[in-house]
Order: C-alpha cells, then sequence, then structure tokens
C-alpha cells in the first residue's frame, strides 16, 4: 500500500520517500539508542503515560518486548521492501492499463489483474529479503536486551552467542545447523510457490 501511495503524484513525496530511506543509512547503535529513549523505564513512552496517570510499563522485561523488537525491525526494513515494490511497480508497462482504462475497467480490478500479477516476483523477492532480514534482528535485540533477554526475544542468535562465550562447540554448531536448514527451506519453500506461479501465468 505504501508502494502504491509513493507512486501516485502525493503531497510531499519526495520527502516522505527520504523518510523511509533514513533507516537504512542510521548506524545501528544510534538506533539502538534511540528505541532506548522511547522503551526504557525513564523513556518518553513512560513519562507520557506517567503524566497520564497510568502505570510505567517496563517494555524490555515483558510479554511487551516482542512487540517492541517487530516495531523495531518493521521501522528498519519498510524503506527497503519500499523501494523494491515501487520498482517492481514502475516496470509494469503502462499500455496494459491503458487498455484497461479503454475497456471500462476499475481500480480494483486493475489493481487485481494487472498491478498484483505482474508485481509478484518482486512480492516474492520481498518476502524473501524479509525473513532473512529477520534473522538480522538480533543485533538490535542484543543492543537493547543483552545476553539473556526476556523469553519472547530470546533468540536462536542469543542462544548461539551464549554456547559461544561458554565454548559449547556441540551445541552452538547445532544450533547454527538448524538455522542455516531452516533458511534452505524457506527460501526453497519460495523458490518453488514462485516457479509454480510463473508457470500459472505462463
Amino acid at each position: 500500500m505504501l508502494a502504491l501511495l509513493l507512486n501516485q503524484s502525493v503531497y510531499m513525496r519526495k520527502w516522505l520517500r527520504t523518510a523511509y530511506i533514513l533507516p537504512l543509512v542510521v548506524p545501528v547503535a544510534s538506533i539502538v539508542f534511540i528505541w532506548q529513549a522511547f522503551f526504557d523505564w525513564n523513556g518518553t513512552i513512560n513519562a507520557w503515560l506517567h503524566s497520564w496517570g497510568m502505570n510505567r510499563v517496563d517494555w524490555m522485561n515483558s510479554d511487551w518486548a516482542i512487540g517492541v523488537v517487530t516495531l523495531i525491525y518493521i521501522w528498519k526494513n519498510i524503506g527497503y521492501n519500499v523501494i523494491l515494490l515501487i520498482a517492481g511497480i514502475q516496470s509494469i508497462p503502462e499500455s496494459y492499463y491503458e487498455i484497461a482504462n479503454l475497456e471500462g475497467a476499475r481500480s480494483f480490478t486493475k489493481l487485481r489483474g494487472i498491478t498484483l500479477v505482474y508485481l509478484m516476483p518482486t512480492m516474492f523477492f520481498v518476502v524473501l529479503m524479509s525473513i532473512i532480514n529477520s534473522f538480522k534482528v538480533f543485533r538490535e535485540t542484543y543492543l537493547i536486551a543483552g545476553d539473556y533477554p526476556h523469553d519472547s526475544i530470546y533468540m536462536l542468535q542469543h542462544y548461539m552467542n551464549n554456547m559461544f562465550l561458554s565454548l559449547d562447540i556441540q551445541k552452538l554448531t547445532a544450533a547454527a545447523s538448524l538455522m542455516v536448514g531452516s533458511i534452505m527451506i524457506i527460501v526453497l519453500g519460495l523458490y518453488i510457490m514462485e516457479r509454480r506461479f510463473r508457470n500459472f501465468m505462463e
């Protein structure tokens, strides 16, 4: 939806595109510092809650932790996905839309029958990159919550890092093999789905 919006002539489109690109160029340490300022016990959000007469929330040591990490992941990666989807939208020939207009097709029909169909390969790639990037969110989680965070955000990379520090090579190797196997299964599954969809379209 954001890619479709930014592909139109909307107000402040250039500034909005720049805003989505900024998280890609900001160093991880700076990102962590900003989010700590928001979600720390004495951070901005808890200060607002306290001013409204509500109890403070220990965001990173409660069930809210997974929500915070998810929010960080979306904010960090949404710009990259939007850029890819805009490129995919702009690669669709305008003649397809012109023919649809001549035949009296509505906007939703053009979106479903043209945009989404020809954007599907790009969407598969975006989903694949998003899954791969989800394994990288460990950096932010580690810098915010440390070696042993809340159970909801204790990732496989935390386990691998802790096993490395304790020099437990067997468990470290098993965890690394599990991660590689999981990524390979996901990539293979998406690749098979993309091939079947392409063959169906042909």
